[in-house]
C-alpha cells in the first residue's frame, strides 16, 4: 500500500528544522517524511478493523512535526516510523463510512479496567498513552502500530469509529475530528463575554461551536485575512478585527484604562487562544481581566512568555486538548448544520505531499482554510 512515512532520521530532522524556519512547510522537502510502498499495519487484536481513508486533513500538529518545531514533550508518546494523519474519514471493509476518534485510550491499549478518566469518557486524560498492547502514541497518526490517515490503509479499534450519516459529504466528515476539539473547548467556557484569537481552521470551528453552545455570547475574534474575516462573521463572531486591534476592542468594551506598557487595567473574562504562539499567549495575558481565564486551544510550540501577569492578576491558563468521546456526536451535528465542508479548500494526492504541506502551511495567505489528502482515487489503484 501507499503511505507517507515519518522516520527517525536525526540528520534529516535537523535539515527540516532549518528549512521550516526559513519557510513554514519547507521541512517536507528535506526532512524524514517520504512516500513509500509498505505493508499495511497488522490488526493488533480483537475489536480492531481496517479503515481505508477517503480524506485525511493536515493540521497544525502535523506541520509542526514536519518542520521540526514540535515540543520534545511528545518524544516518549510517539513511536517510529509512523504515518501521520489523525483527521480521517474512511471506509470499513463492509462499506460503512466512519470518522475516526484518533486518541489511543485504555480500551485500544487492552487495559481492563480502564483508568478513571477513560472510564468516565475523558479519553483525552488517559494515563496510559505509552503503554499496553500498542507502541507509544498519543493518537493514530503518531503511532507505529496503527498507521495514519496519510495512507490507503490504517487500523482502528471499534471504540474509535463514528458512523456518519449518508448525506454528510466527505469534505464535511474530515472536519469532524477538529470540530470535536472545538466542541470540547467551547464546553469549557462558562460566560458570554469572549475574545478569540485566530481564525484558522480551529479558530473558525471554535467560533461555530461557541455560537452553538452560547447563543447570547459576545464573541470578539481576530482574523488576518479577508476570507477569514468573512467566515468568522458567518460562523457567529459578533465582531472581527485585525490581530493588532483586539486590545483596543477589548478596552472599549470593558471600559478599562491602559497602562504605559500596553497592559489593560481590566480586560475580558474569557480569552480563547486558537494560535498557541508566544505572541498570541502574550496578547491573551494582556487582555484577560484579573481573575479571568485563558483557554489554550491551539497547540502551543516551545515558547518564551512573561508569565508575571498570570501571577499578579490571578489569571487561569487552561489547556483544551482533544475531546471527550461524547463530543463527536455534537461535532457531526455541527459540521452538518453549518455546511462546514466548504472549509476544505484544497485537496492533494499523496504524491503531491510537498505541495500539499506548503499549501497548508500558508493556507491563510493563499485564501484557504483546510487542506487535505484525497485518497479516493489512490485507493482504487492500490492492490491491497
Amino acid at each position: 500500500m501507499k503511505a507517507l512515512v515519518f522516520s527517525r532520521q536525526p540528520a534529516k530532522f535537523a535539515a527540516a528544522m532549518v528549512a521550516g524556519r526559513l519557510r513554514p512547510g519547507g521541512g517536507a522537502r528535506v526532512g524524514p517524511l517520504s512516500l513509500r510502498d509498505v505493508d499495511p499495519p497488522a490488526l493488533p487484536g480483537p475489536g480492531w478493523v481496517r479503515v481505508r481513508p477517503r480524506l485525511a486533513g493536515i493540521c497544525g500538529s502535523d506541520l509542526a512535526t514536519i518542520d521540526g518545531t514540535s515540543s520534545r514533550w511528545f518524544e516518549p508518546i510517539v513511536s517510529f516510523p509512523f504515518t501521520p494523519g489523525h483527521e480521517v474519514v474512511g471506509d470499513l471493509d463492509d462499506g460503512t463510512r466512519v470518522a475516526v476518534v484518533p486518541v489511543l485510550s485504555c480500551v485500544t491499549r487492552g487495559f481492563s479496567p480502564a483508568c478513571p478518566a477513560c472510564a468516565a469518557g475523558r479519553i483525552n486524560h488517559c494515563e496510559r498513552i505509552a503503554f499496553g498492547d500498542l507502541e507509544p502514541g498519543l493518537q493514530c497518526g503518531f503511532c507505529e502500530s496503527t498507521g495514519g490517515g496519510w495512507s490507503t490503509v490504517m487500523v482502528a479499534h471499534e471504540s474509535q469509529l463514528v458512523p456518519l450519516p449518508p448525506d454528510l459529504s466527505d469534505e464535511a466528515a474530515v472536519l469532524v475530528e477538529p470540530a470535536a476539539c472545538a466542541v470540547h473547548a467551547a464546553s469549557r467556557v462558562n460566560n458570554d463575554d469572549i475574545a478569540l484569537i485566530g481564525s484558522g481552521t480551529l479558530g473558525l470551528l471554535t467560533i461555530a461551536a461557541l455560537r452553538a453552545a452560547r447563543p447570547q455570547a459576545v464573541i470578539m475574534a481576530t482574523a488576518k485575512y479577508p476570507h477569514q474575516r468573512d467566515l468568522a462573521t458567518t460562523l457567529g463572531a459578533s465582531a472581527v478585527v485585525a490581530p493588532g486591534e483586539l486590545d483596543r476592542t477589548v478596552r472599549a468594551r470593558s471600559g478599562t484604562m491602559r497602562l504605559d506598557n500596553g497592559q489593560l487595567g481590566g480586560g475580558i473574562a474569557t480569552v480563547v487562544d486558537c494560535v498557541g504562539s508566544a505572541s498570541s499567549i502574550a496578547q491573551a495575558l494582556r487582555i484577560a481581566a484579573p481573575g479571568g481565564t485563558i483557554h489554550a486551544v491551539g497547540m502551543p510550540g516551545v515558547t518564551t512568555v512573561d508569565l508575571t501577569p498570570l501571577w499578579q492578576r490571578e489569571i487561569a491558563l487552561q489547556g483544551a486538548y482533544a475531546y471527550e468521546r461524547a463530543n463527536f456526536d455534537a461535532a457531526v451535528a455541527l459540521v452538518a448544520a453549518l455546511d462546514l465542508g466548504r472549509l476544505v479548500t484544497g485537496t492533494y494526492p499523496l504524491h503531491g505531499y510537498e505541495q500539499a504541506i506548503a499549501h497548508a502551511a500558508h493556507a491563510g495567505s493563499r485564501g484557504a482554510v483546510k487542506i487535505a489528502f484525497d485518497l479516493r482515487s489512490e485507493r482504487e489503484r492500490d492492490s491491497i
